[in-house]
């Protein structure tokens, strides 16, 4: 029943395209062959048009009604074809016939032209020139879900959450995905303009970034975290190659005899279902379920279980470092590694997808398919992922304001679940840490130096300068200084939360015409807000330090550098992760005790 119907829509809106060339009753049956479909648990929305007011649905019914239905979409098009008082574009009106139908079913199902379907095709093999982030379509604006570790995105600053306003001067309010992913990518050298909203920052952020080369690999980085035999590995994405990526990172770790593994989801936007269930089965023990489908009532649940021996051994530790980035996939694996009690999750609530595509092409030349979410899926204590407001395809103004200026990934009334040993688990959108760690928020200078390019431009000069300088160099005060010199040097400038507060007081005066009266006050306030920009740069020597040192190390050494002279060392979740592991009674306490009902 369920390839019947497959095969029915597709021969459906070919019959439809065949109406515009044909007299009633010429169209010919066409019959062909639908591939078995991928599946897909990505956080891509690749879509052609604006999003559409949800409209209501109507319950399954019967086949002859079904059919009843089709023959007024076809008889529509035909007097459209036939009778409109104009000509018209014939693409254009079956595009938006199928678009209108997808409108009232979830964001994730799409309708995807060649371009669309290229792109898709890019996120699980191969590569290609922009600028390196996975973004989504939310609220009518576009939004980074992750950028890609060593791109132009990542090394920017632009991070998880932050919403992409204009691009190259072009509003992205109703923008399709596929329309914003066709103005950022671009040849490989040439640059694009983006206007970033971040949330608790007032003033909207301008990047110029240089397009590049994207390479997608899986596993960015694994290696033994220094002074220790604790293995790390980071892993960026679920594509095709990732679980091979992955089992020979585990294997190198394993023959190197490390005691535990912390695993890096964070920023993961998720991926290929099928990789999911093979990266939890290199954790889990053979047999174990990592996943489970579920779709209408009419196809049966669909068992995703562990089909071999684990390559980690479960009498060693895992950890798994999460954040509001680790989405989809990601959390399918953080999800059944918590259920089986098979190790600790540690960071931030996940983003909460948890929605299954699958590609059906509609077109006979492939130039056209239809990505449709066909099943929800559960990790297994029987959580399904998804938030709720991450389906929806649209939402009201008043909602969109809400989300801007609340974190949309705290969860107010969680649902409780169990563990396989009885420890409680949050439901109801994303996968809730064990051990929460708080996400650091960046202040308005340190946001507006990496957005400048500040700390990259300065760490060329100086690489240029010391040319033998070392990965283990640290950034001294007098370094500091010569980084103080450097941006004033380029007339670095940037507006400060109360400096904005003081220019909105000063034009509220100016339209009072109150302008001698407040003229004192203001130049008072002026001093302050100088003042405080002065000490805006002592209270972030800390950040200011790092993110000296990361960029001269990247400079010199690239990014495996960076992890293994800056990250591995200084990165707060994974050194809580480490601290964890290094106190077996603390792992042990968690995993077996972790929260019980009766602490409620």
């Amino acid at each position: 029943m369920y390839r019947f119907s497959a095969q029915l829509f597709g021969v459906t809106i070919f019959a439809l395209a065949l109406i515009w060339f044909a007299d009633p009753g010429d169209a010919s049956q066409v019959s062909a062959e639908v591939p078995e479909p991928v599946l897909w648990a990505d956080t891509i929305h690749i879509d052609l048009d604006k999003d559409n007011p949800k409209v209501e649905t109507t319950p399954t019914q019967s086949r002859d009604t079904f059919l009843r239905s089709i023959k007024k979409l076809t008889q529509t098009a035909f007097s459209i074809r036939n009778h409109y008082m104009e000509e018209i574009d014939v693409e254009e009106v079956i595009k938006a016939g199928v678009v209108g139908m997808l409108s009232g079913l979830d964001r994730y199902s799409v309708l995807m032209e060649s371009e669309a379907y290229d792109a898709l095709m890019e996120s699980t093999h191969g590569k290609y020139q922009g600028l390196g982030m996975q973004i989504d379509s939310r609220d009518s604006r576009i939004v980074i879900i992750s950028p890609i570790e060593g791109t132009p995105a990542y090394r920017r600053g632009l991070h998880a959450g932050d919403i992409i306003w204009e691009i190259d001067g072009k509003e992205t309010e109703g923008m399709p995905t596929s329309e914003a992913v066709g103005m950022m990518r671009g040849e490989a050298g040439s640059t694009v303009t983006l206007l970033i909203k971040r949330a608790g920052i007032d003033e909207k952020l301008e990047y110029v970034l240089e397009r590049a080369v994207i390479e997608l690999k899986s596993v960015n980085y694994y290696g033994v975290l220094p002074e220790s035999d604790i293995g790390y590995v980071r892993l960026s994405r679920f594509a095709e190659e990732t679980s091979h990526e992955l089992r020979e990172a585990i294997s190198d770790l394993n023959e190197q005899k490390v005691s535990s593994i912390i695993f890096d989801l964070r920023s993961n936007g998720g991926g290929l279902l099928d990789q999911a269930k093979e990266v939890g089965e290199l954790f889990l023990e053979q047999g174990r379920e990592i996943v489970y489908t579920k779709g209408r009532d009419m196809h049966p649940e669909r068992h995703y279980r562990s089909d071999q021996k684990p390559l980690f051994g479960e009498d060693k530790p895992v950890i798994v470092l999460v954040d509001e980035g680790t989405a989809s996939a990601s959390e399918i694996v953080a999800g059944a590694i918590q259920d089986w009690d098979r190790g600790l999750v540690v960071g931030s609530t996940t983003y909460g997808k948890g929605l299954v595509q699958q590609i059906f092409p509609i077109s006979n030349d492939g130039s056209v398919a239809l990505k449709l979410t066909t099943a929800k899926y559960y990790v297994p204590s029987g959580r399904c992922i998804q938030k709720p407001d991450r389906q929806a395809k649209s939402t009201s103004h008043a909602s969109r304001q809400d989300d801007a200026e609340e974190d949309s990934l705290v969860i107010e009334e969680p649902e409780i679940y169990y563990t396989n040993g009885g420890r409680i688990v949050y439901g109801g959108g994303g996968i809730a840490p064990d051990v929460e760690v708080e996400r650091d928020r960046w202040q308005p200078i340190e946001i507006n130096l990496e957005r400048k390019s500040m700390f990259f431009d300065f760490a060329i000069e100086y690489v240029a300068a010391h040319p033998n300088i070392k990965p283990d160099f640290e950034v001294t005060d007098e370094l500091l200084e010569e980084f103080r010199a450097f941006i004033k040097e380029k007339e670095f400038s940037y507006k400060s939360a109360l400096q904005i507060a003081v220019e909105n007081l000063q034009e509220t005066i100016t339209e009072e015409d109150k302008e001698a009266l407040f003229e004192p006050s203001i130049a008072n306030m002026e001093a302050v807000v100088s003042a405080e920009k002065e000490a805006d740069f002592e209270r972030s020597t800390k950040y200011i330090k790092r993110a000296v040192k990361r960029e001269i190390v990247s400079a010199v050494f690239g990014e495996r550098g960076v992890y293994e002279h800056l990250l591995l060392k200084t990165d707060k979740t994974l050194l809580k992760a480490k601290e964890i592991l290094q106190q077996p009674g603390e792992y042990t306490h968690l995993i077996t005790e972790g929260k019980r009902k009766a602490e409620l």
